[in-house]
């Protein structure tokens, strides 16, 4: 078993980022990230910062706008469409979690031309039709890593799961589009096993440690964990590395895997709108 360097692959995309970066500040565009915060959600602020470093070290200028999770949804209706009346503006996140009730309704605001996460309404319609120019970042990291290891996904098993929006869902749409037998799981699936055993290519994204053991995977399968856990501040993967690690070709890390290669995916794509906006 091959373990994925998550952080080399991201390394890579970074690179071609900050040159794209270069090139329309040598024309006079800036590239600029926004990212909203609701709450005090430990995890989303490791990420946000994440985000924001990374951003830093490409040359995109980063805003980072906090607010109180008591907020009402008038007022952070009031609050995205002023921070989106920035013209400069090539790309605006939510991050999530966010309050239930905001949900969808408030992604559904972002401008689709700047929507990097690819979350809205419209993006979404567009990747399930072909007509995308970007794609959501996690699933768009899971494609860098196939890329990488050169696995064409096209006539392979792929089971996904979990099938929330942010990774499940469009990452199906996505594998589907590109050829692949397609299995998605979710909590009501009956007999889960019997599905990622048939897998060419597993990926689980639920965010529950020791989700995916040892007897789950078929031998020689690429095994991608895109899930995350906290136990005791310390961060885990949906995946047993230990009991898969003996079976599967290639598995990814987590810390270290996908978390990487999805921050320099949206940063990516913060690039790719700038360049549409012109």
């Amino acid at each position: 078993m091959q373990l994925i360097d998550g952080k080399t692959i991201a390394q890579k995309i970074l690179d071609k980022t900050a040159e794209k970066v270069a090139v329309l500040k040598q024309s006079g565009k800036s590239t600029k990230l926004a990212v909203v915060l609701i709450g005090e959600d430990k995890p989303s602020k490791t990420y946000v910062k994440k985000k924001g470093q990374a951003a830093k070290k490409v040359g995109i200028d980063f805003s980072l706008f906090e607010f109180d999770d008591t907020i009402s949804k008038d007022e952070f209706k009031k609050s995205i469409l002023s921070i989106q009346s920035d013209k400069t503006l090539s790309g605006l996140i939510i991050q999530l979690p966010m309050p239930e009730a905001f949900y969808p309704d408030m992604i559904n605001l972002i401008r689709p031309e700047i929507d990097v996460d690819c979350l809205t309404e419209t993006n979404l319609g567009k990747l399930t039709m072909e007509t995308h120019n970007i794609v959501p970042p996690t699933p768009g990291a899971v494609l860098s890593i196939l890329e990488e290891l050169e696995a064409d996904v096209k006539g392979k098993n792929v089971t996904i799961v979990g099938t929330g929006v942010l990774v499940g869902k469009p990452l199906a749409t996505m594998m589907m589009n590109m050829g692949a037998s397609v299995t998605a799981c979710n909590k009501f699936t009956k007999n889960i096993k019997e599905k990622t055993l048939q897998a060419d290519i597993l990926i689980s994204a639920v965010g529950k440690k020791d989700l995916i053991r040892g007897d789950m995977v078929k031998e020689g399968a690429i095994v991608i964990d895109a899930g995350v856990d906290f136990e005791n501040n310390q961060m885990f993967g949906d995946v047993n590395v230990d009991e898969v690690g003996k079976i599967a070709s290639y598995l990814t890390p987590t810390p270290g895997g996908v978390g990487p290669i999805t921050v320099a995916r949206l940063l990516w794509n913060t690039v790719i709108c700038a360049e549409k906006l012109i």
